[in-house]
């Protein structure tokens, strides 16, 4: 089954800011990341199970993007009843862990 990948106000702005981070250091790059990652949350349409259940609950799961050091946490909630995998929040991995509060 497709799912359709919606991406929250709280992730366009978690996107934004890391967007605008990267750039600063060097533009090019800011948009090769930017668009990986956009592949990477597109792929998500299909089998998005394939992400583990992540430990804070919540039935939430995360994709981990990019490498070491520069790793991301995209977390997302896939609604099967509505056939969308939506994206809650993007932040460095070497952030504290995701709360709820933050969707």
């Amino acid at each position: 089954m497709g799912y359709r990948v919606e991406v929250s106000a709280q992730a366009k702005r978690d996107l934004s800011r890391i967007y605008l981070f990267i750039e600063a250091y060097e533009s090019r790059t800011a948009a090769k990341w930017f668009n990986r990652l956009h592949e990477d949350l597109q792929s998500l349409a299909n089998m998005p199970e394939r992400a583990p259940l992540i430990r804070e609950g919540q039935n939430l799961r995360h994709l981990l993007f990019g490498t070491k050091p520069h790793i991301y946490r995209v977390i997302f909630r896939i609604r099967e009843d509505r056939g969308t995998v939506t994206i809650l929040s993007i932040h460095h991995g070497a952030r504290k862990p995701f709360k709820p509060s933050e969707r």
